[in-house]
């Protein structure tokens, strides 16, 4: 009973990302898809005493206006210093700053980067490996698929050898269920709710932060803070 989850590829994502991805068997990154500007795939945020920071990836975009998330290229590598100086800036009071800066500091010191989808994809499974979820991650790209946009979901749950797909409640706005059981896949939403709070900088508390908020501040204890040590 193979479980699949579908979705694009985001920067250092929040924690919900990360129980979505222990939640199933395979986590597809819909990189084929067309890339949305001003949107979570080159940005993220950060906790920081002024409120809440975004940290943006710069991205080639001028006259690109249908390219693929695939093919979106990286702008510069100066960004990484800079993305790197304000996680020292802001979380080095965390107890878990070392451990947690020496995990990514590589991925972003290694040289530049030619693809946004090959820097969150390296992101996210750094990430996974820290916290043991052992979910196999693909890509749309590896599959070749078909039809509109539900039709496409069916069809790569079908080629990888789903029988359940896992969304994420905002999906329920354009999916069609009926294609799912035409299909004889079963069709889940998962719960983002009821996330305990955690140990946390600056202020007023906010879920919705990159995970790397989380992990600064709880480190292994991370897991406790999640939904997958209960799945």
């Amino acid at each position: 009973m193979k479980k699949i989850a579908i979705v694009q590829s985001n920067y250092i994502p929040w924690k919900g990302y990360f129980d979505l991805i222990a939640s199933v068997d395979e986590f597809i990154l819909y990189d084929d898809m067309q890339f949305t500007r001003r949107d979570w795939r080159n940005r993220n945020q950060i906790k920081t005493p002024q409120g809440i920071q975004w940290l943006t990836v710069p991205v080639r975009v001028k006259g690109k206006y249908h390219q693929l998330i695939k093919d979106v290229e990286i702008d510069g590598c100066e960004w990484a210093k800079e993305h790197l100086r304000a996680f020292e800036i802001n979380y080095k009071r965390t107890n878990f700053f070392q451990e947690i800066y020496s995990l990514i500091e590589p991925i972003y010191c290694r040289g530049a980067v030619k693809y946004l989808s090959d820097l969150n994809r390296d992101l996210i499974k750094n990430i996974c490996n820290y916290l043991d979820i052992h979910t196999v991650i693909t890509t749309s790209s590896d599959y070749k698929i078909i039809g509109g946009k539900t039709e496409r979901l069916v069809d790569l749950c079908i080629k990888a050898g789903g029988c359940t797909y896992i969304s994420g409640p905002s999906a329920m706005n354009y999916i069609d269920p009926d294609i799912f059981t035409r299909s004889n896949i079963a069709l889940e939403w998962f719960n983002y709710d009821g996330y305990d709070r955690y140990p946390q900088l600056w202020g007023d508390f906010t879920h919705n932060v990159s995970i790397l908020d989380l992990l600064f501040n709880a480190g292994r204890d991370s897991r406790k803070f999640m939904k997958f040590t209960n799945l």
